[in-house]
């Protein structure tokens, strides 16, 4: 399982360990995924992600899930995300 947020798109990233000698050696910084189930107004059921910190925070600002994935660009979204939208979408324009 790769470590990439399923909304955001947040994955590893690459640098350097600097020691007091001023030693560089090559690291990496990973993102803080999280398991986290969140719940679609839209489509009256739960969907488990896998989410990081920054992400979870992105969406609670946003109002939730729904409104946080109709506002992200498709580019930006895993597959399963990205499905979500769609379905989302279309509850959305089917109540309208």
């Amino acid at each position: 399982m790769s470590r990439v947020c399923e909304l955001t798109g947040k994955g590893r990233q690459v640098g350097n360990n600097v020691s007091h000698a001023n030693n560089k050696t090559k690291r990496v910084f990973l993102p803080n995924l999280q398991n986290v189930t969140l719940q679609s107004e839209t489509l009256d059921r739960r969907v488990k992600l896998r989410v990081s910190t920054h992400g979870l925070r992105s969406v609670e600002h946003n109002g939730g899930l729904d409104n946080w994935l109709l506002k992200t660009n498709s580019a930006k979204l895993s597959d399963k995300a990205a499905k979500l939208k769609r379905e989302i979408a279309k509850a959305k324009a089917a109540q309208a």
